[in-house]
């Protein structure tokens, strides 16, 4: 008869972002004659993605979101604590590119807590009906009595009502 409960972290609650650019992980040869035409860059993340928030950032629903926002070649993959954004660059991310993502890791990040409180809600209920359950066990055990009189016909009736057998 234990139940369980589940703290969350402050950071469970913050919501799912992108700080900045991991500039050491860029191309050497940006703003140079040799600089590629499309490359990856990785993004940190505001704090470590939760495995569902992963699952549907990587998603068809962001892909089809990335597509309609005019980036289909934009390709996202997440590696620890960084999101990698392949066929992109640092224009197209300040030009409207890091808006769209961010608007999604938001979307995600919201309904993520969502689905996280309505489960904590429905483990409370669980719980709350798990210890009135055991009262009621403890209460109906106190009510037995090892008397040699009989029980009153008003002792029976309370029984039958706390869902005894009766006699």
């Amino acid at each position: 008869m234990s139940t369980q409960s589940t703290t969350k972290s402050p950071s469970d609650s913050a919501t799912l972002g992108l700080g900045s650019v991991l500039a050491g992980s860029l191309p050497s040869a940006l703003m140079t004659a040799d600089a590629p035409a499309r490359y990856t860059v990785e993004a940190v993340f505001t704090r470590r993605p939760q495995r569902e928030e992963i699952v549907e950032l990587l998603g068809d629903e962001t892909r089809e979101i990335l597509i309609r926002s005019g980036y289909p070649a934009v390709e996202l993959t997440v590696s620890d604590r960084r999101l990698e954004i392949a066929n992109t660059t640092l224009e197209e991310l300040r030009d409207g590119l890091g808006t769209v993502l961010a608007d999604r890791l938001a979307a995600i990040s919201d309904r993520a807590h969502e689905r996280r409180d309505a489960a904590a809600l429905r483990d409370e209920k669980t719980a709350e009906s798990e210890r009135e359950r055991a009262a009621a066990v403890v209460a109906l055990a106190a009510s037995v009595s090892f008397a040699t009189e009989p029980p009153s016909e008003e002792r029976i009736g309370q029984w039958a009502d706390d869902g005894g057998h009766g006699r």
